[in-house]
């Protein structure tokens, strides 16, 4: 069985309040409650709020949540890095075809701006501040 990223705290850090799911700080995780509870987001319609760390699987919001449905804040942090999987002996190894396909899915503002730092690698890009907020609106 294959593990992205051991995802304890991931519920902890995202709340719902007024009708916006408001990230908090999640450092990612498994894939697969990502894309359970972003999936659920779009089909209620709510506003994403990201309001401090979203890394690693929680980027995944930005492909499946409509954009002018995601906002950011001050505290907002977008982390990218490949797609990286653990055996079950604890080895982390590359997984070349999903990191083509993650950053596929990305909106096209995203993936430029990932392209202009070299791609996806083991290397966490760290996506803030004016960057940010040139690709999504800040939160009203």
């Amino acid at each position: 069985m294959k593990i992205l990223v051991a995802a304890s705290a991931f519920f902890a850090t995202v709340s719902c309040a007024q009708a916006d799911v408001r990230i908090l700080a999640s450092p990612g995780g498994q894939v697969g409650p990502f894309i359970e509870l972003f999936d659920k987001v779009r089909e209620s319609g709510e506003r994403v709020v990201i309001d401090g760390p979203c890394l690693s699987a929680c980027t995944l919001v930005l492909s499946m949540v409509p954009g002018d449905r995601i906002c950011v804040t001050r505290r907002a942090v977008l982390g990218f890095h490949a797609a990286r999987s653990i055996d079950q002996r604890g080895r982390t190894y590359a997984e070349p075809e999903a990191s083509v396909a993650v950053l596929q899915a990305y909106p096209a503002p995203v993936r430029g701006w990932i392209a202009r730092r070299g791609g996806l690698t083991s290397r966490l890009l760290l996506l803030r501040g004016r960057e940010l907020a040139a690709i999504y609106p800040r939160c009203r």
